[in-house]
């Protein structure tokens, strides 16, 4: 395993739908409970932290094309709080917001363009669906040429199998897989 060699003004973390409505749905109070930790470390560093969430405005604007296996039906009305980031996160006024209205973070939304103007070439990816949200954003990621770190134990999916499928034939051959401990060990090695 090589060395994350870390650099913080250049490095940014993605969260991925950690929102009310996610992690109640996914059983996912675990992966936020992870994420905390990182949420520290990327402000000591005055790093940038873009907290991705999804939401629809009236349901017509959800992607529905024809599947096998459909998802919920649209324009089907969430509780008021199904898109707030979960509280524990203690995301701000002034922190970086991305609302998707999609699988990927980057397509739609002004993520790549904010990345690029403060010189971030590194991201780190945590968050739910490991294979749904998380593996969409590092696709479009690894397209747009950002070196990625995937923290895998502070992901979460339906099923261990898709988890684990994702984590090890996808994430290695698009960037470098840890755990939240590995990171963080390596981050304080970095200093």
């Amino acid at each position: 395993m090589s060395s994350l060699n870390l650099n913080f003004e250049k490095t940014a973390l993605v969260i991925i739908d950690l929102q009310n409505g996610v992690v109640q749905f996914s059983d996912g109070q675990e992966i936020v409970e992870k994420t905390v930790p990182l949420v520290d470390l990327f402000r000591e560093k005055g790093s940038l932290i873009a907290f991705v969430n999804v939401e629809f405005l009236d349901g017509k604007d959800r992607l529905e094309p024809l599947t096998d296996q459909p998802a919920a039906q649209g324009g089907a009305q969430m509780p008021a709080n199904w898109a707030d980031f979960a509280p524990e996160l203690n995301v701000g006024a002034g922190d970086y917001k991305v609302t998707k209205r999609q699988w990927g973070a980057f397509f739609g939304t002004d993520l790549d363009l904010q990345l690029r103007r403060r010189g971030i070439d590194t991201i780190v990816l945590c968050g739910i669906a490991t294979n749904i949200g998380v593996e969409s954003t590092a696709r479009e990621a690894f397209q747009f040429g950002y070196n990625q770190i995937f923290l895998t134990d502070a992901m979460k999916t339906f099923t261990a199998e898709q988890h684990e499928a994702t984590c090890n034939y996808i994430f290695p051959k698009i960037g470098k897989v840890r755990t939240v401990q590995q990171f963080l060990a390596e981050a304080a090695a970095n200093g």
